[in-house]
């Protein structure tokens, strides 16, 4: 079976990185697998498994058309068009030939004028076992990648009506969001043997919740973790590491693509490390935090001792920072899956986030982590002072051990194939 997984790309955020991980265990596995992006690394350009869907004209043409009709559709905000998407352009890839010698296509992260709902119906007609791998709800909404508090999208009179994010009186009748549910809708029953897979259990709920997705085949399974990459005991130095504080200094890890993204809680994290400054007594705690920051004043406020490294593109750096630290710290109001905590797991640091989102399905028990009641900072920085005062090396080896037998590539590639092969058999 020729497996092909379609992604925007092999690194541009988690849904891209999961995916490569994906690709890297199936092939790990002896599974002939390929993917398809439109942004390629340099890594990726000299990987034979990895082709560019487009050239980078025509990828840009798409973009620009996609990002223009919904600007226009949801009333010209800015503030909200990445949080969105119609399809409504993409690339014609089942000319493709990656496409075209495909058993099965494993759809991923796929918006930005990428692939089109149309373009997506085009791939089944010709007979392709289509698997949806969801990383945001797009797929069950009408056009938002996280529709929050909103529950539009669940309504079987009209999913997705008055969208919170179409603004003012240029929104057009019908609009943009309630118009792309109902062609998810057509897409979906015109392919009567998609299967859906949720990476975590929060988001197979919200799939199922949904009018768009709701009564179709939804498995659970989650992202493929490398966890030979990562170590409970530190490699380095702290110096070697970038890490300014001594090393009887325990360290409080964040890290994200973007810190300050609003869907992070950033300014939370902040409230909740200076409420642990002030419960820490004298044992001395600093933060460690990388990831872009475009507004590096919101540290200006943080009582605690830290330090910004700014992005890190360096697996093995990333691994080392987690070796070095005893807990790693969420603060987003949602998470479909949020890897950071799964990362310091594998390398014995305690995950301590709020239960909103996939973190369940990490933090499952007690002996794995803090969930915290979302919004309750206080119980969060009480929960990082505990799981401070309880760092051990039997800890760190408990958490590693949790995520090798839960995310080891083998388990979940062996999780894609007994479900691909239960769909050939249907």
């Amino acid at each position: 079976m020729k497996i092909l997984i379609i992604n925007h790309s092999d690194t541009r955020g988690g849904a891209s990185v999961v995916s490569r991980r994906l690709l890297d265990a199936f092939i790990s596995e002896g599974v002939d697998a390929r993917m398809l992006v439109v942004h390629a690394s340099p890594e990726g350009l000299r990987n034979p498994r990895i082709a560019c869907a487009a050239s980078p004209a025509s990828v840009k043409r798409t973009f620009l058309a996609e990002e223009a009709w919904n600007w226009a559709n949801i009333g010209f905000s800015r503030s909200d068009l990445f949080k969105i998407d119609s399809a409504t352009f993409g690339l014609p890839l089942h000319r493709h030939p990656r496409v075209l010698e495909a058993d099965a296509i494993l759809l991923n992260w796929v918006n930005q004028g990428m692939l089109s709902l149309d373009e997506i119906g085009r791939i089944a007609a010709m007979g392709k076992r289509i698997v949806w791998t969801m990383h945001d709800m797009w797929p069950v909404t009408g056009i938002c990648h996280h529709a929050g508090q909103c529950l539009q999208y669940t309504r079987s009179d009209a999913p997705c009506a008055r969208c919170p994010f179409v603004h003012g009186p240029t929104r057009l009748i019908p609009e943009l969001s309630a118009r792309t549910a109902r062609r998810k809708i057509w897409l979906y029953d015109s392919i009567p043997d998609i299967e859906f897979v949720a990476v975590s259990s929060w988001l197979g709920r919200k799939a199922a919740e949904s009018a768009i997705t709701g009564g179709r085949r939804i498995s659970v399974i989650p992202n493929v973790f490398p966890v030979d990459d990562f170590h409970t005991l530190p490699r380095t130095t702290r110096a070697e590491a970038c890490l300014p504080f001594p090393d009887d200094t325990q360290l409080v890890l964040m890290g994200a693509a973007r810190l300050d993204d609003p869907v992070k809680g950033f300014d939370t994290a902040v409230r909740v490390l200076n409420r642990l400054d002030s419960i820490r007594g004298r044992r001395p705690v600093a933060a460690v935090f990388f990831g872009q920051l475009r507004r590096p004043e919101v540290l200006d406020s943080l009582r605690l001792p830290h330090v910004h490294l700014g992005p890190i593109a360096d697996k093995a750096r990333i691994a080392e920072l987690y070796a070095h630290a005893s807990a790693v710290l969420s603060t987003s109001h949602y998470e479909t899956l949020p890897g950071t905590l799964i990362e310091g797991q594998a390398a014995g640091a305690w995950p301590v986030s709020f239960d909103r989102g996939g973190q369940a399905d990490i933090i499952s028990d007690p002996s794995l982590g803090s969930l915290i009641p979302y919004g309750d900072d206080d119980s969060m920085a009480h929960a990082l002072n505990d799981a401070l005062a309880a760092d051990t090396p039997a800890r760190r080896e408990h958490l590693s051990a949790a995520v090798r037998a839960k995310y080891s590539p083998r388990t979940l590639v062996r999780k894609y194939m007994e479900l691909l092969s239960a769909e050939l058999a249907r």
